[in-house]
């Protein structure tokens, strides 16, 4: 299920946020955007994500913005700038018509500024509250998302229960049909034509043409898919098992059918599977 929360946190030392985003995968497929400050937290993120996620592909991103002033300008790493200046002095002794490095050249340089200014793991517990409090706010969302489906999916269990209903009572109908034509048939075919040649051909049409197991067998899906969306949890699988448990069952009743109301029926069938099916793949 797709699932979208973004949460920020002001600090005295700057502004965190973090933003979570979800889109449909079989399988749980974890993605991290950190800044260095958090790199160490990963493993300890990914951990807590998988605790409260079964599937999707999420997308992590976390953003740190240093308050301005926050970085001491009076603060330097004195030993970066030592190394610097010794590799300044080792390139000049070789190099004498080099230029030197400046002053700007050396606050540019990465880590020579704000190294100290706050420490860095003071941003891992807010971190971890921050997802806590997206995650929260994913789960809300996507419960909203999972009520609005699960209403989907009843409404077309309905008029499915409704079509395989409609089935049952023209199996009778049909025989009664074919007899009659047999009879005709038979009787133009042969001057004489005894019942027991006419109760068998009727037998046999009518265990060709019989449907009821197939009924059966989907109301008892259509009943499981129901049972399983009231049910909750991690139901995404199953319920794509029982759609392809119900193509199943459609498919053999359409490949019984002798009359086009039946063979519209089947097809309609599988038009309102094929939607749910779509429409699980969007389920945990």
């Amino acid at each position: 299920m797709t699932g979208y929360a973004v949460v920020t946190r002001e600090l005295p030392y700057g502004s965190l946020n973090l933003e979570l985003r979800s889109v449909n995968n079989r399988y749980l497929d974890i993605q991290f955007r950190l800044p260095d400050e958090l790199r160490s937290l990963e493993a300890a993120m990914r951990e807590f994500l998988a605790s409260r996620l079964n599937r999707g592909k999420v997308d992590c991103r976390v953003n740190f913005s240093r308050v301005g002033g926050t970085e001491d300008l009076q603060l330097i790493n004195s030993d970066l700038l030592q190394k610097l200046l010794e590799l300044d002095r080792t390139v000049r002794s070789a190099l004498p018509n080099a230029r030197g490095l400046e002053v700007a050249d050396i606050l540019r340089w990465p880590g020579i500024l704000g190294a100290n200014s706050f420490p860095a793991e003071n941003l891992n517990e807010p971190c971890i509250e921050l997802l806590r409090a997206a995650l929260d706010d994913f789960a809300a969302a996507r419960a909203r998302e999972g009520e609005k489906l699960r209403a989907i999916l009843l409404e077309r269990l309905g008029r499915m229960r409704r079509l395989t209903e409609e089935v049952a009572p023209r199996i009778p109908a049909l025989l009664a049909v074919f007899q009659e034509k047999l009879k005709l048939r038979l009787h133009e075919a042969m001057i004489n034509c005894d019942d027991d040649r006419i109760r068998l051909e009727l037998s046999l049409f009518a265990s060709k043409i019989d449907v009821d197991e197939e009924l059966s067998r989907l109301r008892a899906h259509l009943e499981e898919v129901e049972r399983f969306l009231f049910k909750g949890g991690a139901i995404g699988k199953r319920l794509d098992f029982l759609m392809q448990e119900l193509n199943r069952e459609a498919n053999t009743l359409a490949a019984k059918s002798v009359d086009a109301e039946v063979s519209k029926t089947s097809v309609e069938l599988k038009v309102l599977i094929e939607q749910m099916r779509e429409q699980v793949q969007n389920i945990e």
